[in-house]
């Protein structure tokens, strides 16, 4: 029953997103920059530098991560994962970095009052070692749901799919 919750949940989003494919708000406007923001710290600190308390403080407590290779993970599994194949060796560190010009974001109103947002977009993934370039070593796609609460952004739900390896010839940061 869980799983199947969990499939209409994304089923869900995944329509929401179709629905609002042409709903794109223009990359000037200031819940783009905002939402573009949001991204770049969440990802800088939570992922890059692992700072856990940022994390913490930036996402919701029913956190629902869905992830095309590792399966769901609520609030608690996700901090696990973090902690154990981001944090944990920091001389060989999974980097995160946005694909530029590929973010997209999608207002969310109930009642002509804005809560929320679709952001989605591509990134790649790398190891960095220190006194080395960094290593691509794959790249996917996300769609994030962020809320606002008490005027702040949290992200509260996350697709992260389309895993793939970096194709020799695109082989380029």
């Amino acid at each position: 029953m869980k799983r199947l919750k969990q499939l209409v949940f994304t089923c869900f989003l995944v329509f929401l997103w179709a629905l609002n494919t042409h709903a794109q708000i223009n990359e000037n406007s200031s819940l783009f920059h905002s939402l573009k923001q949001q991204d770049h710290l969440f990802f800088e600190k939570g992922f890059n530098q692992c700072d856990l308390e940022y994390l913490e403080d930036h996402i919701t407590e029913d956190l629902k991560f869905y992830h095309d290779q590792s399966g769901f993970q609520d609030r608690s599994a996700f901090f696990e994962n973090t902690e154990k194949y981001i944090c944990s060796n920091l001389d060989k560190k999974p980097i995160r970095k946005l694909v530029e010009n590929s973010l997209q974001v999608f207002p969310l109103y109930d009642n002509g009052k804005l809560y929320g947002a679709i952001q989605k977009g591509k990134h790649n993934f790398y190891i960095r070692e220190s006194g080395k370039e960094d290593v691509w070593t794959s790249s996917a796609e996300f769609t994030h749901v962020w809320v606002l609460k008490r005027e702040e952004w949290l992200l509260s739900e996350v697709l992260s799919y389309n895993h793939q390896d970096p194709s020799p010839e695109k082989n380029e940061k």
